[in-house]
């Protein structure tokens, strides 16, 4: 019961932030929209900062999960690499709302939730760099610093991605095949696979 109640708040707190956006909503319209006391909602969370953390750590813990399995179900760093491209990029067109909240509304909220934000996305290139260091390893790719361009890639998915919360645009159809295109290219990938053939 009390983990329902915790979900049907979190919910509920995703649809007013996404509305209202953080300074404006207010706990009584969450508590509201969840259509629970303001005691079960103070309950589980004791303020609305505490709540809009909560959603920052569920979006990354979804993130992350997605990227577990679709890194898990490949075999090689460039496999890899791309598999989580992909779907970190479902998982943002999934979530949309959640993603406006982790990408659009922290960003300047203060130090704590900067500091949450860039975690996360520290997290997210530090696995794109242990994939292309694999992918260096396998001789996909040409030696290069994989830290800097694991920061490139989530800088450039990061702009992109945002631009797509908040316009609607470029689609998702052809973000990602443009966006596949353009970093692999900054890594070489293609030029590797030429000299193969």
């Amino acid at each position: 019961m009390s983990e329902s109640t915790r979900e049907r708040i979190l919910s509920a707190a995703i649809t007013v932030f996404s509305q209202k956006g953080y300074h404006t909503a207010r706990m009584d319209d969450i508590v509201a929209e969840a259509h629970s006391s303001k005691g079960a909602v103070y309950f589980h969370f004791p303020g609305k900062e505490q709540l809009f953390l909560a959603l920052i750590d569920a979006f990354a813990e979804k993130l992350e999960t997605r990227l577990a399995e679709a890194i898990a179900a490949e075999q090689g760093g460039m496999r890899r690499v791309e598999a989580a491209l992909e779907a970190g990029l479902g998982v943002f067109g999934e979530y949309r709302q959640l993603a406006k909240i982790f990408l659009v509304q922290a960003v300047g909220l203060g130090q704590r939730f900067e500091e949450k934000r860039r975690a996360i996305l520290d997290r997210f290139a530090r696995l794109i760099q242990t994939h292309l260091d694999e992918a260096i390893a396998d001789g996909d790719i040409p030696p290069l610093d994989t830290e800097i361009a694991a920061l490139v890639w989530v800088g450039a998915i990061n702009e992109l991605v945002m631009r797509w919360i908040q316009t609607g645009q470029p689609a998702p159809e052809r973000l990602l095949p443009t966006l596949r295109a353009m970093l692999l290219r900054s890594i070489a990938f293609e030029a590797a696979e030429e000299e193969e053939a």
